[in-house]
């Protein structure tokens, strides 16, 4: 199953950290934005290529720290197709590195649409008689909120290619809890998501005694994390939440089981703008993400 996939990859590099790759056009260095705009342009394309060329460095610099990226599609999807394209180019060059890819799209619908979206994501798509594959990813955030009738087609996918899903449970933004800690009967909201999580993916469970269903738990939510631990023991956590976003090692202690598996954090500003922190020459942009993402594994691994 491809949760075994992400599991052992944390087991061999030590880490349960994910970067994320939500690049906006101002977080790249200045000089890589100069020299793509001299080539293309100060234009849709001339961004997209700067951003292509800060994405490489940042895998370059990470993939032997890190296991796994997550890339934001809609900070690509801002840039228009030029956007979308070096959105590929990424994912493909990630996998070509070992990464485990999570593709953060939060997708849902229903009926056919829900299966194009699978299709597009996580499956295959038939042309003709010819089978193709959009996305080479390993995973994707999926919204949950229209129940079953939007999830059986990922899930089906998840059984037929190898592939897995994260349902958003209890997020890290802090309206979250308009919806989600809403209370019905004696269960809040994101506990009824949690069960539902754990009905979608109870046909899953791989070697790791984990889920193809994931659920995605905000690092700024500790003691909820606490709860849907409990409720949800066989599915992996995605952490949203760590660092820019105020949550801490502390915080995100709480998604992991006794065996100091079951979650996965991520840092996306905190490693892609290390260098500003910092206060960085530009051109060490990578060697300041590749300090901060050990630095964050060492945090990591200090509470596990």
């Amino acid at each position: 199953m491809s949760v075994d996939k992400l599991v052992a990859k944390i087991k061999d590099k030590s880490n349960p950290s994910i970067a994320g790759l939500d690049p906006k056009i101002d977080y790249v260095p200045m000089y890589l934005r100069e020299k793509a705009y001299a080539e293309f342009g100060k234009n849709l394309k001339g961004a997209s290529e700067a951003i292509w060329q800060f994405n490489k460095g940042l895998i370059d610099a990470l993939y032997d720290v890190v296991p796994a990226v997550k890339p934001q599609s809609a900070f690509y999807e801002m840039y228009g197709l030029c956007g979308e394209e070096v959105l590929a180019r990424t994912i493909e060059y990630a996998k070509e590195k070992g990464l485990y890819v999570v593709l953060d799209v939060k997708r849902n619908d229903i009926g056919s649409t829900a299966e194009a979206y699978s299709a597009a994501y996580l499956g295959k798509v038939d042309i003709d008689g010819v089978e193709a594959e959009p996305l080479p990813v390993d995973c994707v955030t999926v919204n949950p909120y229209l129940g079953t009738d939007g999830i059986a087609p990922f899930v089906k996918d998840c059984k037929k290619y190898d592939k897995a899903i994260f349902a958003l449970v209890k997020t890290s933004n802090p309206s979250s809890g308009e919806l989600q800690d809403i209370k019905i009967g004696d269960e809040k909201i994101y506990e009824k998501v949690a069960a539902l999580v754990n009905k979608w993916g109870e046909e899953t469970i791989g070697e790791s005694g984990y889920s193809a269903v994931g659920a995605v738990v905000g690092a700024t939510y500790p003691e909820q994390a606490k709860v849907l631990r409990k409720l949800m023991p066989k599915s992996y956590f995605l952490v949203p939440g760590y660092g820019a976003q105020g949550g801490n090692a502390s915080d995100v202690k709480f998604s992991f089981n006794d065996d100091g598996l079951g979650a996965i954090v991520n840092s996306s500003r905190g490693i892609m703008c290390a260098y500003k922190k910092e206060n960085a020459p530009e051109e060490s942009f990578a060697e300041c993400a590749r300090k901060e993402a050990i630095r964050m594994k060492e945090e990591l691994c200090s509470i596990l």
